[in-house]
């Protein structure tokens, strides 16, 4: 009888599995981790990392900030991950924005971190199975202007009077 590929490997989703369905976390965090979910370890933390800078910078001003955020949602050579991840976010308000892009970094950096431990103890793992059917975006991307208007979310945040 052949052997489930499911059967005493590691399931490195599980935490994102139940950080999508806990009703504790905000709805943005639930889908999140929910868009996270099947993406390799390493490229999922680094791309949650590098658009929490680039919403960083633009935030504090930064010079190149916008150039940054533009160009991740107008990268016309990688996966929608990133772009999901932005637009999940969207419009809800640049704090909320920030503090919900460094839950799911810490997340996925704990995630990878276990990767590596099991890597390393020869424990085999579930294989992830990529939601991303191309490696391309499907569907239209945002054209790459470092002029772009910030709307009231970036300065107005609903959280802020909580």
């Amino acid at each position: 009888m052949k052997r489930s590929a499911y059967l005493n490997r590691f399931d490195l989703d599980i935490a994102l599995r139940d950080a999508s369905i806990d009703p504790s976390n905000r709805p943005t965090q639930r889908m999140l981790a929910a868009a996270a979910l099947g993406t390799d370890v390493e490229d999922a933390y680094f791309a949650a990392v590098e658009l929490r800078e680039a919403v960083e910078w633009v935030h504090e001003g930064v010079t190149g900030g916008k150039r940054k955020l533009a160009t991740i949602l107008g990268n016309e050579t990688c996966d929608d991950y990133q772009r999901c991840l932005y637009y999940i976010l969207a419009g809800r308000g640049v704090v909320l924005m920030l503090d919900d892009l460094m839950w799911l970094e810490e997340l996925l950096e704990a995630r990878g971190r276990l990767a590596g431990k099991l890597a390393k103890s020869g424990i085999a793992t579930m294989p992830l199975v990529s939601p991303y059917v191309a490696a391309e975006p499907d569907g239209p991307v945002v054209r790459v202007h470092d002029d772009f208007v910030q709307g009231a979310s970036w300065s107005a945040d609903p959280t802020l009077s909580e």
